[in-house]
């Protein structure tokens, strides 16, 4: 059974097209397993949602922080008002609150014992091991699809707190639960992250440094696949996957098949 890591779509539907046709994509027997973003900035987020929801369980998400603005989003602005036109197709379509909710079915963290992988979308913390990521991400998911929804993704917003405690409860230990599922880049020792930096590694401030490159985090004797970072760039590295290729930057959109390692890419229209 073919299993294929993609990259940050973010409503490229042509190109998400392409790409399944390139991997000659088969629902029935392959797995499509994204590293989200799925949508926002593309100009066909509608499109996107609604191909890989028809894909049924062939698709798995790991929800990213585009993903998790456009449930904001919807929330605020049911009647499609929203000053994010591409957000607004997706609100005035007839089956909106189907898409959503199925977005809100999907994880933040999501593990394969078979391929000894944990997928997200964007980083860990050092302190971490990926059963540590898989529960925090288990804690956001349950509020996502539960009364709460709504509430949780008015408090979602912010930086703070930076530093993660196990003891810590409330909306706070759910937003930085999300930062760091969806948004770390670069962290510290301790795992604050550095959330306003962007840029490639080396632009980050002093103490800081990738995630993945502190020698001490729980993750390193696992593979951890992720995408959001699109000035990183594709990298397959033995201990990590880096699967965001600027797709909708002008850059290209890539899957790569888990079983052999192939990669395939097609460029952004």
């Amino acid at each position: 059974m073919p299993t294929y890591l993609i990259g940050d779509i973010q409503g490229c539907y042509d190109s998400l097209q392409r790409i399944l046709e390139k991997t000659a994509f088969d629902p029935a027997i392959d797995q499509l397993w994204s590293c989200g973003d799925l949508v926002n900035r593309g100009g066909q987020s509608l499109q996107v949602l609604r191909l890989l929801k028809s894909l049924g369980p062939a698709v798995s998400v790991s929800l990213g922080n585009h993903d998790l603005h456009l449930l904001a989003n919807q929330q605020r602005h049911p009647d499609g008002r929203s000053r994010n036109k591409e957000f607004n197709k997706v609100f005035l379509a007839e089956d909106c609150e189907s898409l959503m909710n199925w977005l809100c079915t999907q994880p933040l963290a999501a593990w394969s014992d078979e391929h000894r992988i944990l997928r997200v979308h964007a980083g860990v913390i050092p302190q971490w091991n990926w059963q540590d990521a898989i529960s925090a991400g288990q804690e956001v998911s349950a509020i996502l699809q539960s009364d709460n929804r709504g509430k949780f993704l008015r408090k979602m917003y912010g930086n703070r707190p930076l530093r993660w405690r196990d003891s810590r409860r409330g909306w706070g230990r759910l937003r930085l639960i999300t930062n760091i599922l969806t948004r770390i880049r670069f962290c510290d020792e301790a795992g604050r992250g550095a959330y306003r930096v962007s840029g490639p590694p080396g632009t980050q401030p002093k103490k800081y440094k990738p995630w993945y490159k502190h020698k001490h985090r729980k993750t390193r004797e696992i593979t951890v696949a992720f995408g959001h970072w699109a000035a990183l760039g594709l990298r397959v590295k033995k201990r990590y996957i880096a699967m965001d290729s600027g797709c909708v930057w002008g850059g290209k959109l890539s899957a790569f098949r888990l079983e052999d390692r192939k990669l395939f890419q097609v460029r952004c229209r």
